[in-house]
């Protein structure tokens, strides 16, 4: 004879839960969603009917219950960055207080990325979403002025801006690399910087330069924000008939590839060259030398951004921009000219 094979075991749902407790669903719901209106005693039965039933609530089924989806889009450059890291994770430890989830998306530094990575995120249900810069394409403040939809910027600072931005001065940052150095006495200064196109955070930090009142030689020099973007820059600033007396990059993942570039070609940091970066990634301060850089607060970036926006998701009130201060940190890479 054979044997028949089991049915698979049919997953709980609400109505049983509600069932096995003795409430209606929507009291089920209420445990679920807002725990906290629901009387002890009725909240224990319920809590007893899932454990003993194996109930996993389902995000789809809570979201049709309550209207919400609790989840918010973050929308960044790239993942390989350690900032964004940094930043990232700061964000959704925030919003895991506030019972919100985090999905996120890259954009490849690509405004029409941007603006279709967005949509998809609007499109399966995202509550709002953070985003990193003020310059944006017109089909995303189409889209989100369209669908109302709560967005914070990140990673700069603007009063003026029509989004709320919580983040730093990107030009004051800059200069307070720069003043470090003049201080220093240098007179001959290289800045090496990533691409300018599409990269707001980039060209403020450029601007803030060029409007420091500095008396002596400022020469750019654009290149990819890697490793090898820096090493390259190291090697054309290497081979120059006359070298700058000090490198100021504007990304610490830049700095670290000037830094190995300079060392690949015997020229010694700070004793030939002085270096500072900005950013201040934890790398930073085990380089060889350790590197002299600006700290952006980026975890504190991450926790203000998911209190304002889940405020404004709960509240329906926009927040007000914040700007977050940064601050040298000295090391060894630098020295008196």
């Amino acid at each position: 004879m054979t044997q028949k094979t089991p049915e698979p075991k049919k997953r709980s749902n609400l109505r049983d839960v509600a069932k096995a407790a003795g409430v209606s669903v929507a009291t089920v719901s209420r445990v679920l969603n807002e725990p906290t209106v629901v009387k002890k005693e009725t909240l224990e039965k319920v809590q007893t009917a899932i454990a003993e039933l194996k109930f996993v609530p389902s995000a789809a089924a809570r979201a049709i219950n309550s209207g919400r989806t609790r989840f918010v889009g973050a929308l960044v450059p790239t993942l390989d960055n350690a900032i964004f890291a940094r930043f990232l994770a700061a964000l959704e430890r925030k919003l895991s207080d506030h019972q919100l989830s985090l999905i996120v998306a890259t954009t490849e530094a690509s405004l029409e990325i941007e603006a279709e990575k967005a949509k998809s995120l609007l499109d399966i249900g995202a509550e709002g979403l953070i985003i990193t810069g003020i310059t944006h394409s017109p089909a995303f403040h189409e889209l989100i002025e369209r669908a109302s939809l709560p967005t914070i910027v990140t990673s700069f600072f603007n009063p003026e801006n029509p989004l709320p931005t919580i983040g730093y001065d990107n030009a004051a940052a800059a200069q307070l690399a720069l003043q470090h150095l003049v201080e220093l006495g240098h007179r001959d200064i290289a800045v090496v910087h990533g691409p300018v196109n599409d990269n707001d955070r980039t060209r403020a930090r450029l601007t803030g330069l060029k409007v420091f009142p500095f008396d002596g030689k400022l020469s750019t020099f654009e290149t990819e924000i890697s490793h090898q973007g820096g090493a390259d820059a190291a090697k054309h600033l290497g081979n120059l008939s006359s070298r700058p007396t000090a490198i100021l990059c504007l990304s610490d993942v830049v700095a670290l590839g000037v830094l190995l570039g300079l060392q690949a070609q015997n020229i010694i940091v700070p004793d030939q060259i002085s270096m500072v970066g900005v950013d201040d990634l934890p790398t930073s301060s085990v380089t060889v030398p350790p590197l002299t850089s600006v700290h952006l607060p980026v975890s504190q970036m991450g926790e203000r951004a998911a209190d304002a926006l889940a405020n404004w998701i709960t509240t329906h009130q926009a927040p007000k921009s914040e700007e977050l201060f940064t601050q040298l940190v000295v090391r060894n890479s630098t020295k008196r000219c």
